[in-house]
């Protein structure tokens, strides 16, 4: 649903390797290497989900990869807040209604939404809750040891 697929492009014989996405068309990172850019990818998508908030649109979903490109893998926190966000879209909510809804403090909602900043699952379920919508988590085994699909514990290693 929101495991964004990246590809990598070179430029002739210049070191690195740049990151775009198809679906985050205003995503762009790059990296001394592949392995690198795998690395940066991850902060580039939730720098550019921000964008998204910013401007308030809506995130698109992921469409499935294609042919040379590699699906990251997106933490469940940061899953959530889409969820959260797109539902505020989808009923006009604005964050100061997102904290009067949950009876928070302007700070705390706009952590919320916020994907630079690293917000506890319980909040996020509550606020989920909230506007009727519940958080279901669903573990698999990844399903190709190739590296096609990037975890985030891979992308350290």
């Amino acid at each position: 649903m929101y495991n964004y697929a990246i590809r990598f492009e070179r430029e002739g014989t210049a070191p690195g390797v740049a990151v775009f996405c198809r679906d985050l068309p205003e995503l762009n990172s790059y990296g001394d290497d592949q392995v690198h850019a795998v690395g940066e990818a991850l902060d580039a998508i939730e720098s550019t989900l921000s964008l998204y908030v910013d401007q308030r649109r809506t995130i698109p979903e992921a469409t499935p990869k294609q042919e040379g490109e590699v699906e990251i893998h997106l933490p469940a926190v940061t899953v959530a807040k889409i969820a959260l966000w797109n539902e505020m879209m989808k009923r006009g909510m604005r964050k100061a209604d997102l904290c009067r809804l949950l009876k928070v403090s302007q700070t705390q909602g706009d952590r919320l939404l916020d994907f630079l900043h690293t917000s506890k699952m319980e909040q996020l379920e509550v606020a989920l809750d909230r506007l009727g919508l519940h958080l279901s988590v669903k573990i698999v085994r990844y399903s190709s040891p190739k590296g096609e699909v990037i975890s985030p514990s891979q992308v350290q290693a």
